[in-house]
């Protein structure tokens, strides 16, 4: 594996748990590719005073890709809600019960189940939540988590970056053989000029040597493609450079890739001959596997 490899893939796992004072903590991640940043965390009702905490956290190592964040919290207090029995009111409901009993002459008791089905009387709240204890060990839980999803992250990227370097010699490759048969393109001009015109005129016009090559030298001079090829190798170096680069990159070979596209599609639509389109067709190719593996790059 090379050293130098800073890239790092938008997929990745990662995952922690930590027991700390009887609670325990489950933190899981998932990202995927994404134009941009995307960070979604589901997590218990109680902590939801900790989500901006969280999303900072991860936005902190991630910079680019959908981050899913599931947090898991068991133990604790806060698990059991606590019970409060409003005793005053339940009194003057016991006592306002019996009294229309009397006046109405009822002979139901005035019991339990008729008090409990009465509003207000059993109510439940929440249990203050220790949130910055809480955050101290979930915040370590979630570093953890992290590590494991970046480590997976830089794996996958060297692979990435592994592919790319193959990829692009081939490319390079093609683009020279290219440049290398593009000089011959004006005789071939020439030669193709001659034969339509001798087979026109069936041979009965003597040909003009002279604007027969002006012409051929014409038509060459439009469909060189000299500027694209020069664009294109400055199209490949950049992404070179780019790959090398400590900062996340996706978005920058994505627009490279665009731009070399250009250029290629551009020498194919300029080259007449069979060889120089068999090349080009060939080059697509290979940037269009490019293309499928940069969606993936931070």
């Amino acid at each position: 594996m090379n050293g130098d490899c800073m890239m790092k893939s938008m997929t990745a796992y990662g995952r922690a748990e930590k027991t700390l004072e009887g609670r325990s903590y489950s933190v899981e991640m998932r990202s995927v590719n994404r134009r941009y940043c995307e960070i979604s965390v589901r997590m218990p009702s109680q902590l939801l005073p900790l989500e901006d905490r969280i999303k900072k956290l991860v936005a902190d190592s991630v910079s680019r890709g959908r981050v899913d964040v599931t947090v898991r919290l068991k133990g604790g207090s806060e698990a059991v809600p606590e019970m409060r029995v409003d005793f005053p009111l339940a009194e003057a409901y016991y006592k306002s019960l019996s009294e229309l009993k009397e006046t109405l002459n009822i002979k139901e008791e005035v019991g339990i189940q008729t008090l409990l089905g009465l509003e207000g009387i059993i109510t439940t709240a929440e249990r203050e939540v220790d949130l910055e204890g809480i955050w101290r060990a979930l915040s370590s839980c979630i570093d953890e988590a992290l590590k494991g999803m970046d480590a997976m992250r830089s794996s996958e990227g060297q692979a990435i970056w592994d592919d790319f370097r193959k990829r692009l010699q081939s490319v390079e490759e093609g683009l020279s053989r290219i440049k290398n048969l593009a000089p011959s393109v004006s005789s071939e001009y020439y030669s193709r000029l001659q034969e339509r015109i001798a087979l026109f005129t069936e041979g009965r016009v003597e040909l003009d040597p002279i604007r027969l090559a002006q012409e051929a030298a014409f038509l060459a001079d439009k469909s060189d493609i000299t500027e694209e090829i020069v664009r294109a190798e400055s199209h490949l170096k950049q992404f070179r450079t780019m790959m090398e680069t400590e900062e996340p990159a996706g978005r920058a070979l994505d627009f490279l890739l665009q731009e070399l596209n250009r250029e290629i599609n551009t020498i194919g639509s300029k080259g007449g001959d069979a060889q120089l389109s068999h090349m080009v067709v060939a080059l697509k190719s290979e940037l269009e596997k490019i293309r499928e593996q940069v969606q993936n790059v931070e």
